[in-house]
């Protein structure tokens, strides 16, 4: 089922809370699967900015650095067993960089929080079951946020994502 929503945000605190909302909505869900969302959108259109607010809603709290050189940036969410997977593909330039960062381990490990940014360029690594946040520049500090959910109705597809 696809479910989409459609934000307006007019500063960047507006953008950090969208981001720290919608991580509080997923910690408390209990579904024994992978969360991923993918963020796209062009340089300076918030993502970023979300992910700060995104990373204080698992309850985070260290300054979230941005793994632009390093790629994939893993954290210990607070009081569970469970990872916060921080990934920037901005660096990447085909699918072959991306095989050998260990992705396909990332997305299926089912306590897994993962954050992609620019993932368009994951290519046929796009999983299924996922989140996409597209992010558009309506002026210097107004943003357009699009929240698109796409899970598979049929459990079995939600057992064998593509990735």
């Amino acid at each position: 089922m696809d479910t989409t929503h459609t934000i307006i945000t007019k500063s960047a605190q507006e953008t950090q809370m969208v981001g720290e909302k919608l991580a509080a909505s997923l910690m408390g869900d209990g579904e024994k699967h992978p969360h991923i969302l993918c963020l796209y959108g062009e340089l300076g259109s918030g993502k970023t900015t979300f992910t700060q607010g995104f990373a204080k809603g698992l309850g985070l709290s260290s300054r979230l650095l941005s793994p632009t050189f390093i790629i994939v940036r893993r954290y210990l969410l607070p009081a569970t067993q469970s990872f916060f997977y921080h990934v920037d593909l901005y660096r990447t330039k085909s699918e072959q960089d991306i095989k050998g960062l260990g992705l396909t381990e990332i997305l299926s490990d089912p306590s897994a929080i993962v954050l992609i940014e620019w993932a368009e360029r994951l290519g046929t690594f796009l999983p299924k079951n996922r989140t996409d946040v597209a992010f558009e520049v309506v002026n210097e500090n107004e943003r357009t946020i699009k929240v698109r959910s796409e899970h598979s109705e049929n459990s079995e597809d939600s057992e064998n994502q593509k990735t």
